[in-house]
């Protein structure tokens, strides 16, 4: 009962998030739309459309037509990437315009939307948007390997650890097997002795990671120390119960405010995510509590997906702790 009233709130918080974004949006837009009242029209309904693709897409998802929700979560998917970069450069443009109403800076800033010179403008922030967008999927599409040393000052076994940290596949409708195979054989190719998944592995529901079997790849992630994963916020807002169950199904270690020690004496602490606190009213572990009879002479891996508190964790005997959430390496 608290998951669906913790999960009804999000949801009304979200859609008037989305609503209110996508007003401010329309309004700068609707200049562009074709002339004539049945064109406007068409033109408007084809935007709010679009505007709640993904929602729609998402409740197709869970209460079906099934066929209905793949289309519709890739297009709302793709706006609300354009949402985000379309509200701050609209932002910033009628900042500019205001700061020239003020102290008359330049000529150019000084237009209405709805001139010849506001839809120009509008054309250039939609196709700057468009070319931001393209190269986020062409990075999305090839992801490449950062390196990064550490230096530890406990002992470290055979001097030496390599670990590889995956965080934010989000597989489901967006991401399916193609990508996740090449992923699988680019973290494979790395020959690691740990391999850490950081949450954020499925988006949200589990129903496409199934029907395309998906956990068949998964399970082909190969690390001498074995393979490590915390849940994310997109677990949460799924069905985390399912979606632990069907990583542990395929080989993989999943740490919910728990510890492994693994033979080498390296300790790894996986916390809940914060989303679990903040949907179901139960606070995770303390890191005091996970970090309670660890040896911690050895070295210390902490794994949380979200990077909250980090001061917390800096004040205990943490080496490393690794996170996602930011989709920023």
């Amino acid at each position: 009962m608290k998951e669906k009233v913790a999960f009804m709130i999000f949801f009304a918080i979200v859609f008037t998030v989305n609503l209110v974004v996508n007003i401010y949006i329309f309004s700068r837009t609707r200049s562009v739309f074709p002339a004539g009242n049945a064109a406007w029209w068409g033109a408007a309904i084809l935007f709010w459309l679009l505007a709640f693709a993904y929602v729609i897409g998402r409740f197709a998802e869970r209460a079906g037509p099934v066929w209905l929700a793949e289309p519709f979560v890739k297009l709302g998917s793709w706006w609300m990437g354009a949402m985000l970069y379309l509200t701050l450069i609209f932002l910033f443009a009628d900042i500019l315009r205001g700061l020239n109403g003020l102290f008359n800076i330049s000529e150019i800033m000084r237009f209405n939307w709805i001139s010849s010179k506001g839809k120009t403008a509008v054309l250039t922030i939609y196709s700057l948007t468009a070319v931001i967008l393209a190269i986020g999927y062409f990075n999305a599409k090839f992801p490449t390997v950062r390196k990064e040393t550490f230096q530890i000052s406990k002992n470290v076994p055979e001097g030496y650890q390599k670990v590889v940290l995956v965080s934010d596949i989000h597989l489901g409708m967006m991401i399916a097997n193609g990508r996740l195979n090449r992923l699988v054989n680019l973290v494979n190719k790395e020959n690691a002795d740990i391999v850490l998944l950081a949450g954020d592995i499925f988006d949200e529901d589990l129903g496409p990671v199934i029907q395309k079997n998906m956990g068949d790849l998964l399970k082909n992630l190969q690390a001498k120390q074995g393979v490590y994963a915390v849940l994310g916020n997109h677990e949460f807002y799924g069905n985390v119960s399912a979606a632990h169950e069907y990583l542990k199904n395929h080989k993989i270690t999943v740490l919910r405010d728990s510890v492994v020690v693994l033979p080498n004496g390296i300790t790894i602490v996986g916390r809940e995510d914060i989303t679990g606190e903040r949907m179901n009213g139960k606070s995770r572990k303390p890191i005091e509590e996970l970090l309670t009879g660890i040896d911690l002479e050895n070295p210390v891996f902490m794994l949380d997906h979200q990077p909250y508190k980090l001061g917390e964790v800096a004040a205990h005997r943490v080496d490393l702790q690794v996170s996602g959430h930011t989709h920023h390496g």
